[in-house]
């Protein structure tokens, strides 16, 4: 099942869906990050910190910076608000497999009817939407490599200008995936990928695990109604 990319607002263009800036962290904000990650024992076997704002100040400054707000206001049409920060870990006890998806899903403070939004659902408490197409445009992921990252540790997998074929079922993204060769996001340690949420991703079981932790920032400029907010 498609839904066609129709009544879409005017946003910059990001061709391809996604980029690659390399030297995006200067080595000092790196070692501050790592450092105050490194600082706190983290569960073992807890792949992902969701909120990684509210736990790590480096993150938040980061996250809030007048830096990564100009960067993000490129790729949209307004104001960009942090929507979503995660820290990811893929080391040897949390060498994960990511099949082929688009990440659709987003959390917003109380539930409303819009045309093209739903299913919704709540989990721990929050409320959870599949946005519009025009919603998920009005979006754009920074992925910071804290660490190098190569096709042996795991790094991920994009189709490119898939973003463009809308919102996909699951057998759609089987036959686009069958069709398509992949590009290789191997990156250094202080650059970003930045993507559009909805292209097709994955990410393989690392051959040789090491640890390769990535913080994941979503900023949006689409406008909630009046008294939502992003949660």
């Amino acid at each position: 099942m498609l839904h066609a990319n129709q009544g879409i607002s005017s946003v910059p263009a990001l061709e391809d869906g996604y980029e690659i800036i390399g030297e995006f962290l200067s080595h000092d904000q790196l070692v501050a990050i790592i450092s105050e990650i490194e600082s706190i024992e983290l569960p073992a076997k807890v792949g992902g910190i969701r909120n990684a704002e509210k736990k790590f100040s480096s993150i938040r400054e980061l996250a809030n910076s007048e830096k990564l707000r100009i960067q993000a206001k490129k790729y949209l049409s307004g104001k960009a608000s942090l929507v979503r920060a995660i820290l990811f870990n893929k080391t040897t006890e949390n060498n994960w497999l990511v099949t082929w998806h688009q990440d659709r899903t987003i959390a917003v403070s109380e539930r409303f009817e819009r045309n093209q939004w739903g299913p919704w659902s709540v989990k721990d408490g929050i409320h959870h939407v599949q946005p519009s197409v025009d919603a998920l445009n009005q979006m754009i992921t920074f992925r910071i490599h804290l660490d190098d990252t190569s096709q042996e540790n795991g790094c991920l997998k994009i189709l490119p200008k898939s973003q463009k074929l809308g919102i996909l079922d699951h057998g759609s993204i089987q036959d686009y995936v069958q069709n398509h060769n992949p590009i290789i996001c191997e990156a250094l340690a202080g650059s970003v990928l930045v993507m559009r949420p909805h292209i097709l991703h994955s990410s393989s079981k690392a051959s040789n695990p090491s640890q390769r932790r990535v913080l994941h920032l979503e900023y949006s400029s689409f406008k909630l109604p009046p008294g939502v907010a992003w949660a």
